[in-house]
């Protein structure tokens, strides 16, 4: 059975449950999914056999693209993870009105491509409540399970 790591930083808990919301999609496409935020990640969950990195940050700030805040400290020491080859997509939630509309997915994305990582759909932009965007959600994590 193939295995996804989902990762998120979440503040106000919108992108712990489109976290939550990725994983019972995941799992019903026969992925084994494993949630954790993203305080309580370590190198070694990124050697373990995972077939796919989920990660999800929302973004934070009016003129510049600031990532939450727990995930912009793991956002750091990312040149210390092996991506080479791995499969990752990344989701997050934000604010169309702001300039920088969920820039962190952007972020992310472009990170993990410096280090060699395969990303294998377009990152989820979530505007606003991830309750109005259930189907999309589930759909962007179909695609991701048929990625494997």
């Amino acid at each position: 059975m193939a295995k996804a790591l989902i990762v998120f930083g979440s503040t106000t808990g919108n992108t712990e449950s489109v976290a939550h919301v990725i994983a019972k999609a995941v799992a019903e496409n026969k992925i084994e999914a494993k949630v954790k935020n993203v305080t309580s990640v370590s190198k070694s969950d990124f050697s373990a056999a995972y077939d796919v990195f989920i990660l999800g940050s929302s973004t934070w700030g009016d003129d510049e693209i600031e990532l939450q805040e727990d995930f912009a400290e793991f956002y750091e020491t990312m040149d210390d993870l092996d991506l080479d080859g791995k499969k990752v997509a990344v989701f997050g939630c934000g604010d169309k009105s702001y300039e920088h509309f969920c820039g962190a997915v952007d972020a992310i994305e472009g990170k993990c491509k410096s280090l060699g990582a395969d990303v294998v759909v377009s990152g989820l932009k979530i505007d606003g409540d991830p309750d109005d965007y259930a189907d999309d959600v589930i759909d962007w994590a179909n695609s991701v399970a048929s990625s494997l």
